[in-house]
């Protein structure tokens, strides 16, 4: 198939999705391939998908669709989560050329290159036989890449579909994830995420672990930021928490925490590993140690059997945890997952009221933890992205500022105070001329 020769991409979902397509983009450069936009009429695409949501499904056929009208002669290539799950469903597409499971979407230039076939290819192993570890990173983005350190859960929670779709949990070594550290170090990338599936659970069933990672990260020069994309209740332990707030130079103050559901008996029918008094332990502490930290947590409304009683126990229970944001989701009905077994579902209309809810409550959580930094100093490394004459950065502690748009400033760090919340909820800043002399920002 060596006629294609511009390929593009389209990723959906996470940010360990978003590592794995920078990573495989890359491998197609270096075959000689040129890495195009989605209009730009490329010969390939490929399209990561997601399966979290039932959103992501349709996504997937809009982008098939909106892929052929700009060149109807292209070849399309379906990898991800999605692609693990339903084959089927996707080889059904009108327009897809080929379906790579788990295991087979980091070899996709060889299964296009030997592609020849009237008929949908689907190459897809069972998720059983999804056991290597592919390490990824993303770059693009002068500013941020995403780190895969972690792969695939063990815990089959009811809700989800990541085991099914991702495989075990596993990871390379901790030598092996610095030296991709080391390797985004090179590049003018001044800020790290790490992301996986489930990434406090890195070193199962080694005598390495989470904690001794991010120790030996905290040595790589060339980074001046490590960001925790997410990271379980039951797996930030003492010692992750006193070491990014208290002895790390380049860990910042930031945690996204998986709460789901702030009412006990659903945590136990979700199969969580911890119950809302860990959760609420676990914010104290942070807040103990740093009480500027940012605290992010994900909650799903409307999973069966939730009844009013239920939501508002989460309602009251966020109401009184220092928490800084909320990502909320939909429960949506997953095949193959144990809850769509328990019966009682909740009305969409019902799911619908409840999510709107807890964004408001999100809204005025995140409005009151920007009140309180008003008038701090703090550092923040400002992003190219330009919008109205301005740009925008983000401290340590996730606070997004904005300023009238100047390139010198681009992935630059400068010491900022922060000033007023605007109308957006963006804070507006005061850049000051202090020199940044450390890492730890």
């Amino acid at each position: 198939m060596n006629q294609y020769k511009k390929v593009a991409f389209y990723t959906l979902g996470c940010k360990l999705n978003f590592s794995e397509t920078s990573t495989i983009g890359r491998s197609f450069e270096d075959a000689g391939y040129g890495k195009v936009s989605f209009d730009d009429t490329p010969d390939i695409y490929v399209i990561n998908t997601c399966s979290v949501t039932e959103n992501a499904d349709k996504k997937c056929r809009q982008l098939v669709k909106k892929a052929k009208k700009i060149n109807p002669d292209s070849f399309i290539a379906i990898i991800g989560c999605f692609a693990q799950l339903k084959p089927n469903e996707i080889a059904s597409i009108p327009g897809v050329n080929i379906v790579l499971g788990a295991n087979e979407k980091f070899n996709i230039i060889e299964h296009i290159e030997a592609f020849n076939s009237e008929s949908v290819i689907i190459e897809n192993e069972s998720i059983k036989n999804t056991k290597e570890f592919v390490p990824a990173f993303s770059v693009g983005d002068r500013t941020r890449s995403f780190l895969k350190i972690q792969d695939g859960c063990d815990y089959f929670c009811t809700f989800c579909t990541i085991p099914l779709a991702r495989g075990k949990s596993r990871n390379a070594s901790i030598e092996e994830t610095v030296e991709q550290a080391e390797k985004i170090a090179e590049t003018e990338i001044k800020e790290v995420v790490l992301t996986g599936v489930n990434i406090g659970d890195f070193g199962q069933g080694s005598n390495e672990n989470f904690f001794k990672l991010i120790q030996q990260l905290d040595k790589v020069q060339g980074i001046d930021r490590f960001r925790i994309s997410s990271i379980e209740p039951n797996l930030l332990s003492n010692e992750i928490i006193e070491f990014c707030l208290n002895d790390s130079k380049r860990f910042v103050p930031h945690f996204h925490i998986p709460l789901q559901v702030g009412n006990d008996r659903l945590l136990k029918a979700m199969r969580r590993k911890y119950l809302r008094e860990t959760f609420a332990n676990r914010v104290q502490k942070i807040k103990e140690f740093s009480p500027n930290a940012c605290i992010g947590a994900d909650v799903i409304v409307g999973f069966p059997g939730e009844t009013d009683e239920d939501f508002n126990d989460t309602v009251d229970f966020i109401k009184d945890l220092d928490v800084s944001y909320l990502h909320v989701f939909t429960y949506s009905e997953r095949a193959n997952t144990t809850a769509i077994k328990l019966g009682d579902p909740i009305p969409m209309q019902i799911r619908k009221q409840r999510s709107k809810q807890l964004h408001i409550l999100s809204a005025k959580k995140k409005r009151a933890f920007y009140e309180s930094n008003v008038g701090r100093k703090e550092t923040v490394l400002f992003e190219k992205d330009e919008n109205e004459g301005m740009m925008f950065g983000f401290t340590s502690n996730y606070v997004k500022l904005k300023t009238p748009f100047n390139p010198d400033l681009t992935n630059q760090f400068k010491v900022i105070t922060m000033d007023e919340i605007d109308r957006d909820g963006i804070m507006k800043c005061t850049i000051l001329e202090e020199v940044v002399e450390t890492a730890k920002l």
